[in-house]
């Protein structure tokens, strides 16, 4: 595996595979690896010739007063577990290298963004800004084929898809299932700040989920889904920052099953960790590729 700094040793570094008709898969990150980077990572090595992967904790998806300073950093064992995982290319650029002193331009995706923890209550339209900035700008320095994303973050996945669809990025955006602990709860770098306890309280927001689908696969409506994975929230304990039904291809709000895939998204605090999850209901697989 080798390391870029910089955009232009990346290109230099692609530019034999992209000559040959090489495909090349993109796994954005950033960094302190874990088992849903992984499976990110072993699904562009399945499908591609040549993958690359970058690092970099994006300052302009934080808002002030988030964990930006405190965010995991291990950029060593990061390149080590990707080296492991058949990772062709680490692509590590330092701030200045992605956002000069001059930078001044901005991706939105308008009426995605407003929605779930892009309400101005939650982390606000400004994070998906930052989000859709960063990722064109990966898109253009690698200029992949795919690009891989996990559907824990679902909301980020389905504005990606947006952003491409509507910029004519030439790249398809494929989603991989979230990778879970043994007791469900949803694999994040910020688990990490969870005590023990707060760990076990955790694990409830998978199993209000997984109430949630138990409800709609037995006949019973959409609200009454909701108000069973409400339900299993206040037993652990658990306050939902949000907790809302969606149509899974446009956010707009579901009122009922009505044979569209409903993406039903939670987020809530537990401890100094903001987690969020989500289940797609009315379909028998999650929304991917």
């Amino acid at each position: 595996m080798r390391t870029a700094r910089t955009k232009a040793e990346l290109r230099e570094l692609l530019a034999e595979p992209r000559r040959r008709g090489e495909a090349i898969g993109l796994v954005p990150t950033m960094g302190a690896l874990h088992g849903g980077h992984l499976s990110l990572i072993r699904a562009a090595r399945a499908a591609c010739d040549v993958v690359v992967m970058t690092v970099f904790v994006n300052p302009t998806q934080f808002r002030p007063g988030e964990d930006l300073g405190s965010y995991p950093r291990d950029e060593t064992r990061d390149a080590d577990l990707a080296a492991n995982e058949g990772v062709d290319a680490l692509f590590a650029p330092s701030v200045g290298e992605m956002y000069p002193d001059d930078f001044a331009t901005a991706v939105e995706v308008a009426g995605l963004t407003e929605v779930l923890c892009g309400d101005p209550e939650q982390r606000g339209p400004e994070h998906f800004r930052g989000v859709t900035t960063v990722v064109a700008k990966l898109l253009n320095i690698v200029r992949p084929d795919v690009a891989y994303f996990g559907q824990k973050d679902a909301q980020q996945a389905i504005v990606l898809r947006r952003m491409v669809r509507d910029l004519d990025f030439g790249v398809r955006i494929e989603v991989v299932p979230t990778v879970r602990e043994p007791d469900g709860l949803a694999m994040s770098t910020r688990n990490s700040y969870l005590t023990e306890d707060e760990r076990g309280r955790a694990a409830a927001l998978h199993r209000a989920l997984a109430a949630a689908e138990d409800a709609a696969s037995s006949g019973r409506p959409l609200e009454a889904a909701l108000d069973a994975a409400r339900a299993e929230l206040r037993r652990a304990g658990v306050e939902p920052e949000y907790l809302e039904a969606r149509d899974a291809e446009d956010l707009a709000p579901a009122r009922d099953l009505n044979g569209r895939p409903v993406l039903v998204a939670l987020a809530a605090r537990v401890g100094r960790a903001r987690l969020i999850d989500n289940t797609v209901i009315g379909t028998e697989t999650e929304v991917s590729g």
